[in-house]
């Protein structure tokens, strides 16, 4: 019997049953979940974190670009702006301020990869993450259109902080960096929410979004060179449909292919080997055998 299953209360051999609760799994389709306001507030709330995010991120690489042309801000343009830090702490710093405001209403997904990957978790139903999704994009366009109707002068000249795979690296190369990148969020987020952590962690305070900002801010040091940094489909097809470049648009299966993979093989990686999903399935097959 594994240590997921009982603790040890005692030297006579005695054993209590496992600490922790893990909630029960989300139905496939659940149409009752369609007459509930909790559902549509949280489709709200995802709807207007994904605008906030991507006006905040998108302004913030406008201007670090307006900062940093020679022809715009003078000679000593190189040194000005916020630079590759400052745009990975702004993306990473609004995902933690914007997971903590909506973490109790809709979990604070803001991010189709999230919600793939905590669906295929049986975290969330089918309905609730098609909703999600659905709230992410519409909120990433809007989010985008603001920062063009806002900065109309810089935005088109600027690439309208659309995703695109950088000269120099082969579409393999970006593939692959959207599947690590979008790994790494996707298993701090299983890991940051883990009930099991909770439970038996108790004595270490962790407040889960400050974890899944991090790993956003360290993914986009690590990628922002390679492919500007998607391993959000909604954040890079805002972008790429109000920027509406040919370029952004052949690459754009970049940024959904490689977010869902990621989440894919995160979701599966925390569910059926850490917590032992498979091991637990087969026991449980065996024991009803």
């Amino acid at each position: 019997m594994g240590k997921d299953d009982v603790i040890e209360s005692g030297a006579g051999g005695e054993f209590a049953a496992k600490d922790y609760t893990d909630p029960p799994p989300a139905p496939l389709i659940d149409a009752a979940e369609l007459g509930s306001w909790s559902l549509y507030r949280a489709v709200i709330a995802e709807f207007i974190a994904t605008l906030l995010f991507l006006y905040i991120t998108v302004a913030t690489v406008i201007g670090y670009k307006h900062q940093t042309d020679a022809s715009a801000s003078g000679p000593d343009a190189a040194c000005g702006g916020v630079g590759i830090l400052g745009i990975a702490w702004a993306f990473g710093g609004m995902i933690f301020v914007l997971v903590y405001c909506t973490a109790g209403i809709s979990g604070g997904h803001i991010n189709p990869a999230v919600t793939f990957g905590l669906f295929l978790a049986r975290k969330v139903s089918l309905v609730r993450a098609l909703l999600y999704m659905i709230a992410q994009c519409l909120g990433a366009m809007c989010g985008v259109g603001l920062v063009k109707a806002f900065q109309s002068a810089y935005f088109v000249r600027y690439g309208g902080g659309a995703n695109e795979l950088s000269s120099g690296y082969s579409r393999g190369t970006g593939l692959a960096a959207e599947i690590i990148g979008t790994f790494v969020l996707v298993y701090t987020v299983f890991s940051a929410t883990d009930p099991k952590r909770s439970a038996r962690d108790s004595h270490v305070p962790v407040l889960a979004p400050l974890p899944i900002g991090f790993a956003v801010f360290m993914v986009h040091l690590a990628t922002i060179p390679i492919t500007g940094t998607g391993i959000n489909p909604a954040r890079s097809l805002g972008a790429a449909v109000i920027y509406n470049n040919d370029k952004a648009w052949n690459d754009q299966w970049i940024f959904w292919v490689g977010p869902l993979v990621g989440a894919a093989i995160a979701a599966f990686y925390h569910q059926y080997i850490l917590r032992a999903g498979a091991i637990k399935a087969l026991g449980s097959f065996r024991s009803n055998a």
